[in-house]
C-alpha cells in the first residue's frame, strides 16, 4: 500500500514537473486561483506569496471581472479575474526550461488611467521594455510577445510595472501569461527566407480575437517571429487562422500602422544571380475595408501590390524579380496607407501579409 501510494505521488510530481516545459499558460497564468479574504486589503494583495504560483512586489491588486473604477468598468480578457500593477509592481514566477532554447512570452494587458505606461519584461538574465502608448484592438486588451534564450534550465520570469505616480493603482491590467518554445526555422532549397509562412512564432491564446502584437525593435536573435525583425516605431500583429482570415497554413502577420509597422529579414544573395520573391496580401477579415497596401523592398528594388478590401477575408498573391546587387539583401515589407476598422474608427488595422518566398529563377521558375 505504501508502495502504491509512494508511486502515485511520484507520478504526480512528475506530471507537474513535465508540465512546466508544456506550451501553453503559466501555473495559474490566468489568476483564476487568488488570495485568500485575509491577505487582501480590499482590491489591494497584502503578502509576497498571496498569490498562489506567483511572488509579488510593489502595489498589486486582485482585479475581478465587471468591477468598476470611478466609471471606467475593468473588463477582463479569459476568466474572471486579473492583476494589476500600480506603482514598481511586479509580479514573477521561477520556471523550468530547457538550456539553450529560446523561448516566448505572451500575456494580455490593458491601460487603466495612465496614458504612458510601459512594462519591463524579463526573464534572468535578458529584459526588455514593452511600449503600451498604443492600444491595438478594439476591446482595449492586447496579447504582447517577447522573446528571449533560456540560458539556465530554470529562469525568473518578471512583468513590472516602473512607473510611479500620484494613484499608486493607477497601473496596467495583466492576464494569461504563456510561455512557448520557438523552434529555430531554417533555409530550405525551395526557400532562400526563414519562416516564410510565419508559422513559427509566439503561443496565441485560445479563445481570444485579437491575436499577438509583437513590439517594435525587435531583433531577430531574440524575436517572437524566428527569422523576422520588427524594425519600425509601431508593431505588427501574429494571426491565427481560427480567428481570421489567413492566406495559408495556420499563421500570418498583419501590417498595422502604415510605414510605421515594419518586418525585414537578411538573406543570403549571390550577386548578380537572379531571384522571385513572391508572397501574399491579403484582409484579416476583421472589418479593415478599403484601400490596403503593402510594399515590398529587395534590396534596392521595390514593388506596391494595392489589395481593396472588402474587411471579410481574401488575398491575392504578387512576385518581385530582381536582380541581386549583394552578397546580402535585405527584404522588407510595410503598408503604404494608415487603415482603422470599419466597425471602430479608433482601432488601427491594415494588410496581411503571408506565404512569403525568395528563390533563385536560375533553379525554379514561378508562374
Amino acid at each position: 500500500m505504501l508502495r502504491l501510494l509512494a508511486s502515485s505521488l511520484f507520478l504526480c510530481v512528475a506530471s507537474q514537473l513535465a508540465a512546466a516545459f508544456t506550451d501553453g499558460l503559466l501555473p495559474n497564468g490566468n489568476f483564476e486561483l487568488g488570495p485568500k479574504p485575509k491577505e487582501m486589503k480590499g482590491t489591494q494583495v497584502i503578502g509576497r506569496n498571496a498569490i498562489p504560483q506567483w511572488q509579488i512586489t510593489g502595489f498589486v491588486e486582485y482585479i475581478q471581472w465587471g468591477q468598476k473604477q470611478g466609471d471606467m468598468l475593468l473588463v477582463v480578457p479569459e476568466g474572471s479575474y486579473a492583476v494589476r500593477l500600480g506603482n514598481d509592481a511586479s509580479i514573477k514566477q521561477k520556471v523550468k526550461l530547457s538550456k539553450g532554447m529560446r523561448y516566448s512570452l505572451t500575456f494580455s494587458a490593458a491601460r487603466t488611467c495612465a496614458q504612458e505606461e510601459r512594462l519591463n519584461v524579463s526573464a534572468s538574465p535578458e529584459s526588455g521594455v514593452l511600449p503600451m502608448q498604443t492600444m491595438y484592438s478594439s476591446n482595449g486588451w492586447d496579447s504582447y510577445a517577447w522573446a528571449w534564450l533560456a540560458k539556465s534550465d530554470e529562469v525568473e520570469v518578471v512583468i513590472h510595472n516602473p512607473s510611479v505616480s500620484e494613484d499608486p493603482a493607477c497601473g496596467p491590467l495583466i492576464d494569461s501569461v504563456a510561455i512557448k518554445q520557438l523552434i529555430p526555422p531554417r533555409r530550405t532549397n525551395t526557400n532562400v527566407l526563414k519562416n516564410g509562412g510565419f508559422e513559427e512564432g509566439p503561443y496565441i491564446l485560445p479563445n481570444t480575437t485579437w491575436g499577438v502584437v509583437i513590439p517594435p525593435h525587435i531583433e531577430d536573435d531574440h524575436s517572437p517571429l524566428p527569422g523576422w525583425m520588427v524594425e519600425s516605431l509601431k508593431a505588427v500583429r501574429y494571426l491565427d487562422a481560427d480567428d481570421f482570415s489567413v492566406p495559408r497554413g495556420r499563421r500570418a502577420v498583419e501590417l498595422l500602422a502604415g510605414k510605421e509597422s515594419a518586418i525585414a529579414q537578411v538573406v543570403r544573395t549571390v550577386p548578380g544571380r537572379r531571384y522571385a520573391l513572391a508572397f501574399a496580401v491579403g484582409d484579416a477579415g476583421n472589418a479593415c475595408e478599403g484601400s490596403l497596401q503593402v510594399e515590398a523592398f529587395a534590396g534596392e528594388h521595390t514593388m506596391m501590390v494595392p489589395y481593396e478590401s472588402k474587411g471579410k477575408g481574401g488575398w491575392k498573391r504578387a512576385v518581385l524579380r530582381f536582380t541581386a546587387t549583394a552578397a546580402r539583401t535585405r527584404v522588407v515589407f510595410w503598408s503604404s496607407n494608415y487603415n482603422t476598422r470599419s466597425d471602430d474608427l479608433s482601432s488601427l488595422c491594415g494588410p496581411v501579409l503571408d506565404d512569403v518566398s525568395l528563390v533563385s529563377v536560375r533553379y525554379r521558375k514561378l508562374a
